[in-house]
């Protein structure tokens, strides 16, 4: 029996939200995607038009997934191969999207990173993203090493973007961020020319589901790229969303993008599923209203519980992390699961 594109990703994972997470990046690392991140969020390509940023994306589209129609070969999904970054003796990092932008009329080489965030709060993650930000760009720098540059030839970096998009904001809160160094003269009249831009993060913050779901009221950002953004991840249905893309943001439905947004609206049915299915099943003993509610309070609570034992396992201080909002109870019980489980 043929499977569909929904039954191979359940054979793949039995967990519907990795396989939403999944599907997220195959969306974001679709090339007229990309090209709109680009556009708004680095400064170089801010000028230019979509379709121009389109040819200045790496041509490492992965077989199979370019679209079979006429003039849309450049419409796919950037290949998904060395997302892997191994540097000996420091770690491992796995990017969720990963790929190269050339600017070639200011010759440029910009190594691009983007990942989707759901939460970027840090009692939900048990660190600062920001910091996390710090590192990623830090390990694209290094890693440029025996690649983009070879011995003491430094001027041969390339410049690294690495963009978060950030899902869990307030309704209020919809904005880009920018993290870089620069140099600046503390004492004296020294000037230098040299403008050391190479590490950039930037921050998409969107409104979260529920947000999304009460535009009527709080109206459409003002940013293009967030509002476009706000429409793919939107609650709406499948057949609304493409025609969205398709009249308001001028995308065209290729066959792959058309699957990936359809697959992603699938997921979110099964992912309201379970959890309605999970609070009715706790509504025979308790009620259904009470039932349901209290299942998703635990969920809460355990993600809660286990954000604290991240950072136990970390070695933070307990003062930082009650600090961070959660109580004493809370780090008690994480406590306790840490030891026991170690």
């Amino acid at each position: 029996m043929i499977k569909t594109n929904l039954a191979q990703a359940v054979d793949a994972t039995g967990d519907p939200g990795a396989a939403y997470d999944t599907n997220v990046k195959y969306l974001l690392a679709d090339k007229q995607i990309l090209s709109r991140i680009l556009k708004y969020t680095v400064d170089e390509f801010r000028d230019m038009d979509v379709q121009d940023i389109m040819d200045c994306i790496g041509d490492d589209i992965e077989t199979g997934v370019k679209p079979v129609d006429a003039g849309l070969s450049n419409l796919g999904r950037v290949k998904e191969t060395a997302t892997e970054d191994n540097i000996p003796a420091e770690g491992i990092i796995c990017y969720d999207i990963r790929f190269t932008a050339y600017h070639k009329e200011k010759e440029l080489k910009i190594l691009i990173n983007i990942e989707a965030q759901k939460s970027s709060d840090a009692g939900k993650l048990g660190y600062h993203l920001e910091n996390r930000i710090i590192f990623y760009l830090a390990r694209m720098i290094s890693a440029q090493k025996q690649t983009e540059f070879f011995h003491s030839d430094f001027d041969n970096l390339k410049k690294v973007r690495s963009i978060w998009i950030c899902m869990d904001n307030d309704a209020t809160e919809d904005s880009i961020e920018e993290i870089s160094f620069d140099r600046k003269t503390v004492f004296g009249n020294k000037k230098n020319p040299y403008h050391a831009d190479l590490m950039k993060g930037i921050i998409v913050n969107i409104r979260d589901g529920e947000n999304i779901s009460c535009k009527e009221t709080i109206g459409k950002s003002q940013n293009v790229l967030i509002a476009m953004l706000e429409e793919l991840f939107s609650r709406k249905d499948a057949e609304e969303k493409k025609r969205i893309l398709a009249d308001e943001y001028g995308m065209i439905m290729t066959v792959e993008l058309e699957r990936r947004i359809q697959i992603m609206c699938n997921w979110s049915e099964v992912i309201g599923a379970r959890a309605f299915k999970d609070g009715y099943e706790d509504g025979f003993e308790n009620g259904f209203e009470n039932g349901f509610e209290n299942g998703i309070e635990d969920g809460i609570v355990k993600e809660r519980i286990a954000a604290i034992g991240r950072m136990i396992r970390a070695n933070a201080a307990k003062e930082q992390i009650i600090s961070y909002g959660y109580t004493e109870d809370e780090y008690e019980e994480a406590e306790r699961s840490v030891y026991v489980n170690s």
